[in-house]
């Protein structure tokens, strides 16, 4: 793929990558240990400018792309996934103000470049997933405020973010068409954090529910037009899902990196197990998809950053990508046999990580009924 990017692209891969195996990969382990929000880690990220990789220039951004920001991620997860998670919030969350916010919600973007302002996304409800349609948290207008009320779950960043944009209804009887962004400072009144989650994978993400108790915010809080926020939301899954799939593919690229290095230096039956044609394989099975999935995501990517819908293409990379990863991963694992199963091994932490990708912005059910939807409408 190196032939096909250009100078400035390959020097920000270079610096993310150098980025990855000197500061990202090193605590890794004790990230997923603590399962603390590594602040001093997010900072160096920031730091680097690389939350403003695919934001315009006269946005305060690098001025550079959604390819860009995918090679970006590949390198950050490979490191950690967990990292390559946090990366994507401030991302996506600068994007998506600029692209819907006005000058006020705009403001915000320099403080969460730095890092002095985290972001959240407060879509989901503890009975509300993949429904969105469905979601109860109401925000009722009171004058020139909107009082908010309900719960979100699995809110990333909920413990430590200072802005949450938080999706409700604000006509609960027009279902999809009744759904407004809302802008919400974490220190107002009515807002309540829950506990950290205690998750399989993805540690030192803060994640938590949280409560909204009539949380009353001015109503030029609400970031686009009321009621369109559903059609917001749905676009920028296109970008988070190449995101997501990007995150997958660093940590199955990770995967197949240490099992080639674990497989030249275990010797079993009187030489290295790579001489084994199951484990080699095993191997060339995690090469061949992991190249494929790249491909995936680069075009995906690249209509994307020239304009065109990619609903179809965002799906296939999501879902091809988590899903071989997840299969890679394991069979990474299962090269390293008994020290698979081991936390002194990296790979039994990507076994862990990898799996929350399957499930993140639309579960790989969701992504074949869109996959099945688009490709019956080229072909009806």
């Amino acid at each position: 793929m190196d032939h096909f990017l250009s100078d400035e692209q390959r020097m920000v891969r270079d610096t993310a990558r150098k980025l990855s195996d000197e500061v990202i990969a090193p605590v890794a382990a004790r990230i997923d240990r603590e399962d603390t929000f590594p602040r001093e880690t997010y900072l160096a990220l920031a730091e680097l400018g690389l939350f403003g990789v695919a934001l315009p220039e006269d946005a305060g951004g690098a001025g550079m792309d959604a390819l860009t920001a995918c090679i970006v991620m590949e390198e950050i997860a490979r490191g950690s996934g967990a990292v390559g998670n946090a990366f994507a919030i401030p991302v996506e969350a600068a994007l998506f103000l600029n692209h819907h916010g006005d000058a006020a919600h705009k403001a915000l973007i320099p403080n969460i470049l730095d890092g002095s302002v985290i972001p959240a996304t407060a879509v989901t409800e503890p009975d509300n997933g993949s429904d969105v349609a469905s979601m109860k948290t109401v925000a009722r207008r009171e004058g020139d405020d909107y009082v908010i009320t309900g719960s979100k779950a699995w809110v990333t960043f909920g413990q430590v973010a200072d802005v949450i944009m938080v999706f409700a209804k604000t006509d609960p009887a027009a279902g999809h068409r009744g759904i407004s962004c809302i802008l919400v400072e974490a220190d107002r009144p009515g807002v309540h954090r829950g506990k950290s989650e205690e998750l399989l994978g993805m540690h030192g993400l803060a994640e938590c529910m949280i409560a909204l108790d009539d949380v009353r915010v001015p109503v030029t809080n609400r970031i686009g037009p009321e009621n369109g926020a559903f059609k917001m939301a749905m676009e920028n899954f296109n970008f988070s899902r190449l995101m997501m799939s990007s995150m997958a593919l660093g940590m199955a690229q990770a995967a197949m990196e240490d099992a080639i290095a674990y497989a030249h230096d275990r010797r079993q039956f009187g030489k290295p197990i790579f001489e084994f044609q199951a484990i080699q394989f095993m191997i060339a099975d995690m090469a061949k998809d992991i190249a494929a999935a790249r491909l995936l995501i680069h075009h995906a990517a690249k209509l994307y950053d020239a304009g065109q819908p990619i609903a179809l293409e965002a799906a296939q990379a999501k879902l091809f990508t988590t899903d071989m990863a997840q299969v890679h991963i394991s069979n990474a694992l299962q090269i390293h046999g008994g020290n698979g199963y081991s936390r002194e091994f990296r790979v039994e932490r990507l076994f862990r990580d990898v799996r929350l990708s399957q499930i993140y912005e639309g579960t790989n059910q969701i992504q074949r009924m869109i996959i099945a939807r688009q490709v019956g409408k080229q072909y009806a």
